[in-house]
């Protein structure tokens, strides 16, 4: 993998690439790569957001094999540098954590733009780009043009479900609240949209994270 991070276990996705499309992932990671949050992987530690990007694109070539570049550089660029806006600068409270979400995705989109105008994307496929990452067409209920945005969401879910959701749950299931988990896990499943529920159901997941999200799809 690129980056000196070949420990990771990710799928070589380089070998059908562009060389645009190369430069911009790799422009993408080399931002992440300076992230001094850690995710632990069998022990090893890695800059969080660089691995949250590589395990977003490992699974968007697993189940959508026929993804366009742009949906590509989205889905690797969905939390690029995202420690830039941190959620205590925004007001406490649903308003404020609705304001965060809104502001991460456009910086997002915008920063991820920029590294494809400098690659030789045209302005008109960066701003495609970004309004995937922004994911506005998925809010506004629009059905036309919003097939790589809801790719996108759906990939987002997978992920959590596949590696970050047990850490998620071990927290509230130390605190006795499992209808909390439960309701995170209804929510996620209404974004996705039916070919992720698929995947989904065919995810590894340990027994007791199976349990509760078979609690939650049956309520």
């Amino acid at each position: 993998m690129i980056n000196g991070y070949d420990n990771y276990p990710i799928n070589d996705l380089t070998s059908h690439m562009t060389t645009s499309l190369k430069k911009v992932l790799s422009a993408i990671d080399n931002i992440n790569q300076t992230d001094t949050n850690i995710t632990l992987v069998d022990g090893t530690e890695y800059p969080k957001e660089l691995i949250y990007g590589q395990r977003m694109s490992d699974c968007l070539a697993k189940h959508w094999d026929d993804a366009s570049e742009l949906l590509q550089i989205a889905v690797r660029a969905q939390h690029i540098k995202r420690w830039h806006l941190k959620r205590t600068e925004f007001e406490q409270g649903k308003a404020g954590y609705y304001q965060w979400r809104t502001a991460l995705g456009k910086f997002h989109g915008e920063l991820a733009a920029s590294i494809m105008l400098e690659h030789g994307y045209s302005a008109e496929q960066a701003e495609q780009t970004s309004a995937i990452i922004s994911k506005d067409l998925v809010r506004k209920g629009k059905a036309e043009g919003d097939d790589d945005s809801q790719a996108l969401e759906d990939v987002a879910c997978l992920v959590f479900l596949e590696h970050y959701f047990d850490e998620f749950a071990a927290k509230y299931i130390a605190a006795n609240n499992e209808a909390k988990i439960i309701r995170i896990v209804k929510l996620t499943w209404n974004k996705m949209s039916e070919r992720g529920h698929k995947i989904a159901l065919t995810l590894p997941l340990p027994e007791h994270l199976a349990t509760l999200v078979n609690k939650a799809l049956a309520e």
